[in-house]
């Protein structure tokens, strides 16, 4: 199965282009609030010699992160697929991070750490070795406090941006290669109407009361 992988969740983001385990190319871009995503795509699609066509897959990162990054490349994976009836798998970009670190031999209690804004972060724990992974502490939102007490306990913290507010937590941007490979063999792909962003906080509508106009 021919994969493209859109990674769009951080500020670091990737396409690639793989065939079962094996990538063929990865282009990456940081910096800048846009995306030059289908400049990325061609430049892979073009390396590799592969054809729009020939894309049997497109997997997303799904975050949590960059909500509108992860939004685009949505958007590009569901229009692919209303165009060529392709298949669509979404992984979560912490898990791509869980896989890089097993990949950089970084074992052990591992915490994986993002951004969520309003002095709060995304925090999942692993146990990490060389012959596997283990989720042990699922997805959740941490106060930054509770984060810093697993830091004065010399818990390891890695992540995208963690050197931000931890220095000493290795900085591990989730990869579109890495998306690629952790689908290559597997085949529970997710249907459109439950192809979200990953967002753990709940939506809040405020319900205007009669005779009342609110003007933003």
């Amino acid at each position: 199965m021919t994969i493209l992988a859109l990674e769009f969740s951080s500020p670091q983001r990737s396409v690639a282009v793989a065939r079962e385990e094996k990538v063929f190319a990865e282009a990456v871009e940081t910096g800048g609030r846009g995306t030059n995503a289908f400049g990325m795509i061609e430049k892979v699609l073009a390396e590799t010699k592969i054809e729009r066509e020939q894309i049997e897959a497109i997997v997303v990162g799904l975050g949590p992160g960059s909500y509108t990054g992860i939004r685009a490349a949505i958007a590009i994976a569901q229009g692919w697929r209303l165009a060529r009836g392709i298949k669509l798998f979404g992984v979560s970009s912490v898990e791509a991070i869980a896989a890089q670190a097993q990949a950089g031999e970084i074992f052990g209690r591992v915490n994986v750490v993002n951004d969520a804004q309003r002095g709060e972060f995304y925090l999942a724990t692993y146990e990490i070795s060389a012959s596997g992974r283990r989720e042990i502490e699922p997805l959740r939102i941490l106060a930054a406090a509770e984060i810093q007490r697993l830091a004065d306990a010399n818990e390891l913290l890695i992540g995208p941006e963690v050197s931000r507010w931890f220095p000493d937590g290795p900085v591990i941007f989730p990869s579109a290669a890495t998306l690629a490979k952790l689908v290559a063999s597997r085949n529970d792909f997710i249907a459109d109407d439950k192809f979200e962003p990953i967002y753990l906080r709940e939506t809040n509508f405020v319900k205007t009361p009669p005779g009342k106009t609110f003007v933003s």
